[in-house]
């Protein structure tokens, strides 16, 4: 125990007394600890952080129907095989041709709610529908129509056959409340509830298209997709490419970027300590010779630099395991504008690569140590 308080004590008077040449190591180690905490935070947050900013750009897997058509039970059975936590948005769609002042108009059934969450890139002036008699027109049919929200519209069913005509009531009443502004083709339709669509048509729902928004990875979307292909017999799943092949580049590349960052930032802390430590073993040239005349080992040498090393890299990497947090929090509120929480076991791990980083970068300053010939330092050689 003696022995251990005495090295302890050692290697600490030996980085007191070279206090400026250490802390320029220290502070080396710690801005890599840093920069390797922050970013493999970074790394390993990015993945959801992006997926919450595509989950923006609209839904990335749709149901179809196998057959002819799939109703709302079969998304349920569906949507069984996909963790809640991971399910942002479902949006059912039933298509209809109406009619407006005796002009043929498509009209959307959805659940308003899901819709809003599949879709957060949709604009609306007013408000979404929250009740029934209310309706959403595109921009395209207000500017067509000369609706305004507030406005009163009467929409007629157009059924398929005279038989189906004839047996429904199939005109009903509603106010607009708001009006959709997305750039695209959605501007020409008008939406309801489903509720609404099945009064007008008189007819149970049965859904053409299902959209769903899902906050997880390309290849967990894949088993999904696959998953329930294969065991709900009215659904054909299938991904929206366009947005999960850009969010797998994008991550691939963001991902790529952190580790060579990382890389590049521990190999220039490697040389700067390795810098450092030669020139503490170029001053200290006497002494190494004297401790080697006087009997000591080259383990006892390598031991102290060793330990020297170690202390700074376990300060340094404890330190930098601190402010890599707050450097990994500061960029993901700033380019994400969301938190992140603190991964407890980063702290070991950043504290021991840093120890090794350290340790690593000794090696050829202690060599260097073990080299020195007592008798030629010692006649000032």
């Amino acid at each position: 125990m003696k022995k251990r308080k005495m090295y302890f004590r050692m290697i600490t008077a030996s980085l007191m007394r070279r206090r400026s040449r250490m802390l320029v190591a220290l502070l080396a180690i710690m801005i890599g600890a840093t920069i390797l905490s922050g970013l493999v935070t970074i790394y390993y947050d990015v993945p959801r952080q992006m997926g919450a900013q595509f989950r923006s750009y609209g839904a990335n897997m749709i149901f179809m129907a196998a057959e002819e058509d799939f109703t709302e039970q079969d998304v349920e059975q569906g949507l069984s095989y996909i963790h809640a936590e991971e399910l942002v948005g479902v949006a059912p769609y039933r298509y209809e041709s109406v009619r407006i002042h005796e002009r043929s108009i498509m009209a959307a059934g959805t659940d308003m709610e899901g819709a809003k969450k599949s879709s957060p890139f949709w604009s609306v002036s007013g408000e979404w529908p929250s009740q029934s008699g209310e309706l959403m027109v595109g921009a395209g049919v207000a500017e067509t129509f000369r609706l305004r929200v507030g406005d009163k519209v009467t929409v007629t069913y157009t059924p398929e056959t005279e038989q189906e005509e004839a047996a429904l009531d199939d005109t009903l009443d509603f106010t607009v409340t708001g009006i959709l502004d997305t750039g695209g083709s959605e501007e020409e339709y008008i939406y309801m509830s489903l509720e609404d669509m099945e009064e007008l048509t008189g007819q149970d729902t049965v859904l053409d298209i299902c959209e769903l928004s899902i906050s997880t990875d390309s290849d967990s979307l894949s088993d999904y997709a696959a998953q329930i292909s294969e065991h709900v017999p009215g659904i054909n799943a299938r991904l929206v490419k366009r947005v999960t092949q850009s969010e797998t580049t994008v991550l691939g590349k963001l991902q790529a970027l952190v580790l060579l960052v990382t890389i590049v930032v521990l190999a220039l802390t490697m040389i700067c300590v390795a810098t450092t430590m030669t020139a503490v073993v170029a001053e200290r040239r006497k002494e190494i010779g004297l401790r080697k005349a006087l009997g000591a080992s080259n383990g006892s040498i390598i031991m102290e630099f060793m330990g020297e090393g170690l202390m700074l890299g376990g300060i340094g990497g404890l330190l930098g395991s601190v402010l890599g947090f707050v450097f990994a929090q500061a960029v993901s509120v700033s380019v994400f504008n969301s938190s992140i929480s603190f991964r407890v076991l980063l702290l070991p791990v950043t504290v021991i690569v840093s120890v090794i980083v350290t340790g690593v970068a000794c090696l050829l300053p202690i060599r260097s140590a073990t080299n020195v010939d007592p008798a030629l330092v010692l006649k000032g050689e």
